[in-house]
């Protein structure tokens, strides 16, 4: 019922030519990927020709981040409405480095996700805990919270523009990834809060994607855990055979 989603978080990695150079073979490969969505999150500044070397393919580009204003004297921001303007059609809300390295607390993740929901941008709303609060037994506390204050005066309308992402701090990029049973009870409990707040039939429709360290040896075995429908991946993501080799065996 749904659609596999993997998505590619470049971060600031990549300069114009190798992201360029990735689109394209991802856009020339695109043409054999059925049954499943894959979408790109480059920099700010190489959105535009990312945009138009994917122009026609089956993969869509996103930005990794935007600001909860709509415009004005916020020197170094960038708006819902330019992201559009350059052909993003998503957005990355509330990822864990933008947490806990820049400080963005739930609220503001909330009205980021409401600005780009504003402009028609669809978003990837990112959950999960750290390691101190796996071991402390805190993980449902900290994603009933990060979710129910997320999605703060969402409707189950725009809900359906959503796409969930729970990345355990503790597994990104350190090369140790949630076991497919942890991540299949992670998701299961984000849907049930979904369920929760929107009614099952809604939450039924949502894509939870796992993200910490996926690679093309873990997708399939983390895909087969309840509730698990793609990624979002990291550093495995920035090289052309190890992203295909996730995208092309996820299913």
């Amino acid at each position: 019922m749904r659609k596999p989603f993997l998505a590619g978080n470049w971060k600031m990695n990549l300069d114009r030519r190798s992201g360029v150079a990735l689109a394209r073979t991802l856009a020339a490969r695109s043409v054999t990927w059925s049954g499943r969505e894959v979408a790109i999150f480059p920099a700010f500044v190489y959105l535009d020709e990312i945009v138009r070397a994917t122009a026609g393919s089956g993969v869509r580009v996103g930005a990794q981040n935007l600001c909860d204003e709509k415009s004005g004297a916020f020197t170094g921001e960038v708006s819902a409405a330019m992201l559009k303007d350059v052909g993003a059609t998503l957005v990355l809300c509330g990822h864990s480095e933008r947490r806990h390295l820049y400080g963005e607390d739930d609220r503001l993740v909330n009205r980021k996700l409401h600005a780009a929901l504003s402009q028609g941008l669809d978003v990837i709303l990112c959950v999960g805990e750290t390691l101190e609060e796996r071991k402390s037994g805190s993980t449902e506390a900290r994603l009933s919270r990060q979710m129910t204050l997320g999605l703060a005066g969402v409707s189950a309308e725009d809900l359906a523009r959503i796409t969930i992402a729970y990345e355990p701090v503790w597994a990104i990029g350190t090369g140790v990834n949630a076991s497919p049973a942890q991540a299949g009870e992670a998701h299961t409990y984000l849907r049930g809060l979904l369920s929760g707040l929107y009614g099952e039939s809604a939450a039924a429709a949502v894509r939870i994607q796992y993200g910490g360290s996926v690679k093309a040896d873990n997708i399939q075995t983390l895909m087969r855990a309840p509730n698990v429908d793609g990624a979002l991946v990291g550093g495995a993501s920035l090289q052309s055979e190890s992203f295909l080799g996730i995208v092309e065996v996820a299913l």
